[in-house]
């Protein structure tokens, strides 16, 4: 088992401490720091700690560090170092650097190394052909090919992978049938498979697949990851249980497919049974963890992922450190969200995206203003999704001035404004009442408005009762909305025709419904009981009777806890049915966060168990926020 971080720190101490000069011990940690992913540390350590570095046959580590700390000055400073003592020629050394400066995107420079160098192999092609077809550049990358005799798998695949990159998937196809019998490996069929399933082509992806002998974990995942963002969750499901030995890059794939289609249910049952099986989550089975509890608003399952960081010793990088703050900002704990974004030594954009969000989500839209403001002073710079996030906090607070400031400063940044900005900014003036103004930006949009443009401004109109206006805006809507099969601006336009008075253009718009075949289905929740799920109709009674005389069974039967920290009501079929604290429905409902119904709109929280020993803030009954 590799060391754990708290046991490096404490090495490096020791070696302090003593003074040490022995250059192994050094270089050990040096190693073992870059080998656990602390890549930053182990810089530290090389530059302070390891007499006559440039000598060190650790250099081409060194340079991998650079790399994925985006450290270029440092990189160009380890070349000059280099040069001034003739190594910078050899092969190893040379390849090195046209592979760091490939991952730059530096290729001038890379391409310059290449032509220095009188010596090169295969990895030295593969990593300037990995540098042009980051880049997007394949015609440079298949100049290179010309010129190399033996072409290896790795080289086919990077060319390959370009091409799907670039989009250009006839091309990869041409170059895929054009590979040798013998540099066709599994490494060149899964580039080819991948590249599909990226393009959205699963149906060739899956003829492809079907034709290898040979499956490594990765295809299976790729092909996974395909079906899931198809929507097919069910062929991914079984594609799954067809793997002959699975490792966690397939727990992985089919966690983060359940949570990306919001299956966030399954996705945390899929999480329990690789448990089982044996296997430990990383941090990307963490990310996708933590997005689940915060799509579903478990805050006691968010916990429980907590608790599992930190006893697994799973590495608290921005990664899992975003995650951490999006899930409890979502679960409405933003005291905790904003302590882990306070102690962050380093935030990334994302990072401050999150914690805008979260405090915006809940109705702390002046707080989110003034975190932007923050986040303006500081290193980061704030992208496409920052600006929607504070658009749609200035809509949902009413805050018209600020939420036109924001929207101008998108040019500031450089960012295009894309149509769900001008779908929160129609949003903002039509609540404002100002929808003359909104319907001439719709006008003046460089980009074609969709149905949700035209929708909210459609909205707006029956909050101002605005019935000239609406009739022009459902001209717009209806050719969008016939193609969509949706009958919602039909209902919205009929409603205001009714409460208008207009009862001949109400009786119009339901016949219309009617021709185009619209029907509305009832809403649905849920609510957990003494272990069973009952669901509940808008117009039914019969569940919510059964449910009222289940509870009332539980109530009776003396079940009750010794904390008595739960108590509350559940409304049934429109009356308040008291749940008594500490029973087993009591302990169901805390269970139970946010049920969705049939239109996939979150029902509010009921309760939560605190867990123990997590560090957490503590609360009882949610309310409208955490703090």
């Amino acid at each position: 088992m590799p060391p754990s971080y708290l046991y490096l720190r404490q090495l490096h101490a020791s070696l302090i401490y003593k003074e040490s000069h022995d250059v192994s011990q050094w270089n050990r940690l040096f190693r073992d720091y870059l080998s656990r992913g602390f890549p930053k540390e182990a810089l530290l350590v090389y530059s302070r700690n390891l007499p006559d570095r440039i000598h060190q046959p650790i250099l081409p580590l060194v340079l991998k560090a650079c790399a994925s700390l985006s450290l270029v000055s440092f990189a160009r400073s380890l070349h000059a170092e280099s040069v001034k003592i003739g190594i910078n020629h050899e092969l190893l050394v040379g390849t090195t650097f046209v592979s760091v400066y490939s991952k730059f995107y530096r290729t001038y420079d890379a391409r310059k190394m290449f032509d220095e160098m009188p010596e090169k192999n295969a990895v030295t092609f593969s990593a300037m052909i990995s540098g042009y077809s980051m880049r997007g550049d394949m015609e440079s990358a298949l100049e290179l090919l010309r010129w190399l005799p033996e072409r290896t798998p790795t080289i086919w695949a990077l060319l390959i992978e370009g091409f799907m990159k670039t989009g250009d998937v006839m091309a990869a196809r041409c170059l895929f049938d054009r590979v040798p019998e013998k540099s066709r490996t599994v490494i060149t069929w899964t580039v080819m498979v991948h590249g599909y399933t990226v393009n959205g082509d699963l149906e060739a992806a899956r003829a492809l697949f079907d034709q290898m002998s040979v499956k490594n974990v990765f295809v299976w995942s790729s092909m996974i990851t395909g079906y899931f963002k198809k929507g097919d969750s069910k062929e991914a499901q079984s594609l799954f249980e067809q793997i002959p030995v699975r490792n966690l890059v397939n727990w992985n794939a089919l966690i983060a497919g359940y949570t990306q289609i919001g299956c966030c249910e399954k996705a945390l049952e899929a999480f329990d049974q690789m448990q089982k099986d044996g296997f430990q989550p990383d941090e990307f089975t963490i990310a996708s963890l933590l997005s689940a509890c915060g799509q579903l608003g478990s805050l006691h399952h968010g916990k429980m992922i907590h608790k599992i960081i930190k006893r697994s010793g799973i590495k608290m990088n921005h990664f899992v450190l975003n995650g951490l703050i999006d899930m409890y900002a979502k679960c409405g704990n933003l005291e905790r969200a904003r302590s882990i974004f306070n102690g962050m030594n380093k935030r990334n954009t994302v990072c401050w995206n999150s914690m805008i969000s979260g405090l915006a989500i809940h109705g702390k839209s002046k707080e989110a203003l003034e975190l932007f403001t923050a986040m303006e002073s500081s290193e980061e710079k704030p992208n496409a999704i920052t600006f929607l996030v504070l658009l749609s906090a200035c809509t949902h607070a009413d805050f018209v001035k600020e939420g036109l400031e924001i929207f101008a400063k998108m040019d500031k940044y450089g960012l295009a404004v894309g149509v769900e900005h001008y779908g929160c900014l129609i949003d903002l003036l039509g609540r404002a009442g100002r929808l003359a103004e909104a319907y001439d930006m719709i006008q003046k949009m460089p980009v074609a408005p969709n149905e949700v443009i035209w929708g909210a401004l459609l909205g707006a109109c029956k909050v101002h009762m605005d019935v000239e206006m609406a009739a022009k805006v459902m001209l717009q809507l209806e050719p969008l909305h016939s193609v969509a099969r949706c009958d919602a601006p039909y209902v919205i336009i009929s409603n205001i025709y009714a409460a208008s008075e207009k009862w001949q253009e109400a009786e119009r718009m339901r016949r219309v419904m009617q021709d185009k075949g619209f029907q509305k289905f009832p809403g649905c929740s849920s609510v957990v009981v003494a272990d069973k799920e009952h669901q509940f109709y808008s117009g039914a009674i019969g569940e919510s009777r059964m449910l009222q005389a289940e509870v009332v069974g539980v109530r009776h039967s003396g079940q009750e806890a010794s904390d008595g920290r739960h108590s509350g009501h559940q409304a049934v079929d429109g009356r308040q049915l008291p749940v008594p604290a500490g029973t087993k429905a009591s302990r169901a409902l805390a269970a139970t966060k946010k049920g969705r119904n049939k239109r996939g709109e979150l029902t509010d929280e009921i309760g939560e168990e605190e867990e123990e020993g997590v560090g957490c803030h503590t609360r009882g009954k949610k309310g409208k926020g955490s703090s």
